[in-house]
């Protein structure tokens, strides 16, 4: 008698309990992928061929062990490097002894040099920002260990400064608001019966005012005073026409002498015009980005002299209050790295102590024609093979890569009830198995006890 058939029933159910237990043990386990057992039947071949019809198997075979790579539920932790992979592809790890390997598994943490490593050291790969630009590159010349830079950011001298908002219409230029107050009249920056180094320091003088914080080349900061004046059209002034002055640090406002209050150097004092929708008329009149302003040196020393220009299309001149709605600028002080933020296209972004965010890196995804030829190696790494179909990195959520959710972890999509049901099912498959062993096993023993 041939015990063939049953031996390799339970042959395969065993396995298949190794598979469903391997399953279940790893239930836990971030970024796993559950695997499931693919069977064969197996027919003896004769030399002299066979009649189909009065073929009998030989028992089932093991053919393959087929990962599911469906989507694991995400859950949500405390650290920003922990990332989920939503959709396909793989993350990928730098081997200093090997090639490549890849993985699900997105916790992450950062090295004492900067570098994103997996929980047993190995580099996280990607695509590096230039130093000091910040603008990623396409992904042309290879991958990357991702590095996060430890050092600080470096001061930006401030270049550009955007003002917008909203100049009173019905406001009358400071010479006719005052000049029945003080029985005579007056163009800012004319002295007012004060020597005309404090001229500037009355409020009567311009109509309105606003500061802005700026830096120069050691990241020290200045204070930048807008001062607008309406011209006088009394006085031949143009209508709806305004002049803008600026000063340093509280000190006399740059193109006018602080001896004499006059105009010394009108280049450097903007003249915005507006048409009669109350829209502003370009270009504006004054310093521009090809001709800025240098402040002079006095002002910084040890530092570059602070090389300006100011941005005024934004404002506008309506029947309103003065109100200022946009005041920024590009420059700022150094600031030591706070923290790492991850976007959902896989840019890993520095946060700093002065309120900057720089683009670092960009992670990079992997992805398989036939991921169900990579090759398992353990620690929830995969290798590739000549049958996995190995293609180009690219970047999260190009193509059919999925994107990056950050401070999530991808659970291991093994289904807890469906594993213990097919455990249930395997084992009464080895226990059918046995049965069977057990009957020719018994027929054996009939036909040995024939007499």
């Amino acid at each position: 008698m041939s015990f063939q058939q049953g031996l390799s029933g339970l042959n395969v159910s065993a396995k298949a309990l190794d598979i469903i237990s391997n399953n279940v043990a790893n239930t836990n386990t971030v970024g796993f992928k559950s695997g499931g057992a693919v069977f064969g039947d197996v027919y003896a071949a004769s030399l002299t061929g066979s009649v189909s019809g009065k073929q009998i198997g030989a028992g089932s075979t093991l053919g393959a062990v087929r990962q599911s790579f469906t989507q694991g539920n995400l859950t949500t932790t405390n650290n920003p490097l922990d990332l989920a992979l939503n959709g396909d592809g793989f993350f990928i790890i730098g081997r200093p002894d090997g090639p490549n390997v890849y993985t699900r598994n997105g916790q992450f943490e950062l090295d004492k040099n900067g570098f994103i490593i997996t929980p047993t050291g190995e580099k996280l790969m990607g695509f590096q920002s230039p130093a000091a630009v910040g603008q990623l590159p396409s992904p042309v010349g290879g991958l990357k260990e991702v590095q996060i830079p430890i050092i600080g950011s470096l001061p930006q001298t401030t270049s550009r400064i955007d003002v917008g908002g909203n100049l009173d219409a019905n406001s009358l230029s400071p010479a006719e608001t005052y000049s029945a107050l003080l029985g005579n009249t007056f163009e800012f920056p004319q002295p007012l019966g004060v020597p005309p180094s404090d001229v500037w320091r009355d409020a009567r003088t311009y109509n309105f005012s606003t500061s802005i914080e700026v830096f120069d080349s050691l990241g020290k900061s200045h204070e930048f005073t807008f001062y607008f004046v309406k011209e006088n059209v009394s006085q031949g002034g143009a209508q709806n026409t305004w002049n803008v002055f600026t000063s340093v640090d509280g000190d006399y406002p740059l193109g006018i002498d602080p001896v004499t209050g006059n105009v010394s150097d009108p280049s450097i004092i903007w003249t915005l015009t507006f048409n009669e929708n109350g829209t502003i008329q370009t270009p504006i009149v004054g310093p521009s980005a090809t001709s800025p302003i240098t402040v002079p040196a006095s002002y910084t020393p040890g530092a570059s002299p602070i090389a300006f220009y100011t941005d005024f299309s934004d404002m506008r001149q309506i029947g309103g209050p003065y109100l200022i709605t946009e005041l920024t600028q590009n420059g700022y002080t150094g600031g030591e790295l706070a923290g790492v933020s991850v976007g959902r296209d896989g840019i890993l972004t520095g946060r700093y102590t002065n309120g900057e965010t720089v683009a670092l890196a960009q992670l990079a995804i992997q992805t398989f024609r036939n991921p169900n030829a990579l090759s398992s190696i353990g620690n929830n790494y995969w290798e590739a093979t000549l049958d996995s179909g190995l293609t180009a990195p690219t970047k999260p959520g190009e193509g059919v890569a999925g994107v990056i959710s950050s401070g999530m972890v991808e659970d291991a999509n093994v289904e807890l009830t469906q594993e213990l049901v097919q455990m249930i099912i395997q084992q009464r498959n080895y226990q059918a198995n046995a049965q069977s062993i057990k009957a020719q096993d018994q027929i054996l023993q009939t036909l040995v006890n024939l007499r």
